[in-house]
C-alpha cells in the first residue's frame, strides 16, 4: 500500500515515460519481466547501487538507526525535519566527483548540489514520515528505489511535449491524489505496532501527533 505513493505522486512522469516509449505495453512488461533482464540489472554495480544498495542502507541509517535516537531528545515532530538535513548533506559527495572530473563550472555545480540537497531534504522528511506512520522500513526502502530509478521529473521537457494537456493534468491528478491519500493510506491502524511510537511512550511522549 504505502509503495503505491511514489507511483501516485509520480503519475505525470509515468504517464511521459510510456509516451515517449518507443514500444507498446504488452512489449515494455516483456522486457521487464524477462530474466535476462533482471539477470543483467544484478551484474550491474551503478544499478545495483542506485536501486538495492543506497536506498537499503541510506534508509536503514538516516531512518532506522538516527530517528530513533532524535526523536526523544527534540520530539518527534523536529526529528522529522532535523534528520533529512543530515540526509541532504550526505549526498554533497557528488560536488567532489563534479569538481574531479570537471563535469562543470564550479556556479553551476554548487547550484546543482544546493538544488539536490533541497528535494533530498524534502524526499527525507517524506520517507521519515513513512517509516514513523507505517513502523516499517520496507516502504521507504522501495519508494527510494522507485524514486532513484525515476529521478526528478522532467517538468521542463514536459512543458515542450508534443501532448502537453493531458501530461499536465496527469502532473496535477498525481500531486493531488498524493496530498489527499497521504493521511488515510498511513492511518497507524493499518500498520499495527509503531515501534517508535512506542519508544517515545516509554520516554514519556504519549501525545506525538504522527503516531495517532
Amino acid at each position: 500500500m504505502v509503495f503505491s505513493f511514489p507511483q501516485i505522486l509520480f503519475l505525470g512522469p509515468l504517464m511521459q515515460l510510456s509516451m515517449d516509449c518507443p514500444c507498446d505495453l504488452a512489449d515494455g512488461l516483456k522486457v521487464v519481466l524477462a530474466p535476462r533482464s533482471w539477470a543483467r540489472c544484478l551484474t550491474d554495480m551503478r544499478w545495483l547501487r542506485n536501486q538495492v544498495i543506497a536506498p537499503l542502507t541510506e534508509e536503514l541509517v538516516f531512518r532506522a538507526c538516527m530517528l530513533p535516537m532524535l526523536a526523544p531528545c527534540m520530539g518527534l515532530g523536529p526529528a522529522v525535519f532535523t534528520c533529512p538535513l543530515f540526509f541532504g548533506v550526505a549526498h554533497f559527495h557528488h560536488i567532489i566527483e563534479q569538481l574531479r572530473f570537471r563535469q562543470s563550472s564550479v556556479g553551476n555545480i554548487f547550484l546543482s548540489a544546493a538544488f539536490q540537497f533541497s528535494y533530498t531534504a524534502v524526499f527525507g522528511a517524506y520517507t521519515a514520515f513513512l517509516f514513523i506512520r507505517t513502523g516499517h522500513l520496507i516502504g521507504p526502502v522501495l519508494c527510494h528505489s522507485f524514486c532513484n530509478y525515476m529521478g526528478f521529473p522532467a517538468v521542463c521537457a514536459a512543458l515542450e511535449h508534443p501532448q502537453r494537456r493531458p501530461l499536465l493534468a496527469g502532473y496535477a491528478l498525481g500531486v493531488g491524489l498524493f496530498l489527499i491519500l497521504l493521511q488515510p493510506l498511513t492511518d497507524p491502524k493499518l500498520y499495527g505496532s509503531l515501534p517508535l511510537c512506542v519508544l517515545l511512550e516509554r520516554a514519556g511522549d504519549s501525545e506525538a501527533p504522527l503516531c495517532s
